[in-house]
């Protein structure tokens, strides 16, 4: 015989049978939004344009109106022909030339040395035991500081300069690294290890992309650090390169020239700054 169907005082007193659209105490149920979208900024299209467009013409209003003595800073007309003047001659690319040449070596060398001392630290208890403590000493100390100690030991040419940027991009690469390899979820590991995983296997594809954001944020910070110090070793003893271009125009009270200079290296960290962000959207794309 066929069971009968229940009537609706028999729903309203059975949770498990009562009407999806109805709490157990009989109160309708109020749809929930998502709200799990978490943090996802994006660059807006025009944002960067317009920014840069307002402080150009706010320095083209305080130079015109007498906001600021043109002794001081130049008018942006004046800068902008100081710039034309460098390119056509040749001597801006000389510089800009010098300049990337010991940029990009150094931060090679540094970056290159910093990821393997950090992935070490990371991974190894005799190295974090000895590593870490020599990193975190060196690490707040101003490398700056240490170029006369570099000249002395390395000469007044091209050494010093590259191994200053190296020894100042070294220190946050690693720290950038090991933090990395830190941050890696443990269980991953111990699971691959568990499936008898080789170990440069668990680093190549586990540890390492784990730790890519990381070494990519590192790497933004150690570029700009690398800039900072080749414009300040370019002012001792280099006779090519941006920091010698700015050196010289402020000895000459050549502002147009000197600010030229300085919007020359502003370039060259948003160019860095670019292409890192370029490589992280190639290369963390699974963090989407």
């Amino acid at each position: 015989m066929a069971e009968p169907a229940a009537l609706p005082s028999d729903a309203a007193a059975d949770p498990a049978r009562a009407p999806a659209s109805a709490s157990p105490s009989g109160a309708p149920i109020r749809p929930v939004p998502f709200r799990g979208g978490g943090f996802a900024p994006r660059s807006l299209r025009f944002g960067s344009p317009a920014t840069f467009l307002g402080l150009l013409g706010l320095w083209w209003a305080a130079t015109h109106f007498g906001w600021i003595s043109p002794l001081a800073l130049p008018k942006p007309e004046e800068v902008g022909r100081a710039f034309l003047d460098l390119a056509t001659s040749g001597l801006l690319w000389q510089h800009l030339a010098a300049s990337l040449w010991r940029l990009g070596l150094g931060w090679v060398i540094g970056a290159a040395a910093g990821t393997v001392v950090g992935f070490a630290i990371g991974l190894s208890s005799l190295a974090r035991s000895t590593a870490l403590p020599m990193v975190s000493a060196m690490f707040p100390v101003p490398k700056i500081a240490l170029l006369p100690l570099f000249i002395l030991w390395l000469g007044i040419g091209e050494v010093s300069k590259v191994a200053t940027i190296a020894f100042g991009v070294f220190s946050p690469m690693a720290i950038a690294a090991f933090g990395g390899v830190d941050g890696v979820d443990r269980n991953l590991v111990r699971m691959a290890q568990s499936f008898g995983m080789p170990t440069r296997a668990i680093v190549l594809k586990i540890v390492l992309p784990g730790a890519m954001p990381a070494l990519l944020s590192g790497a933004r910070i150690s570029a700009s650090i690398g800039i900072i110090l080749l414009t300040a070793a370019e002012m001792i003893g280099a006779r090519y390169g941006i920091g010698a271009l700015v050196l010289s125009a402020g000895n000459l009270m050549a502002t147009d020239q000197l600010v030229a200079g300085v919007l020359v290296l502003s370039a060259m960290g948003l160019t860095v700054s670019k292409g890192i962000g370029a490589i992280e959207k190639r290369v963390l794309r699974w963090r989407a």
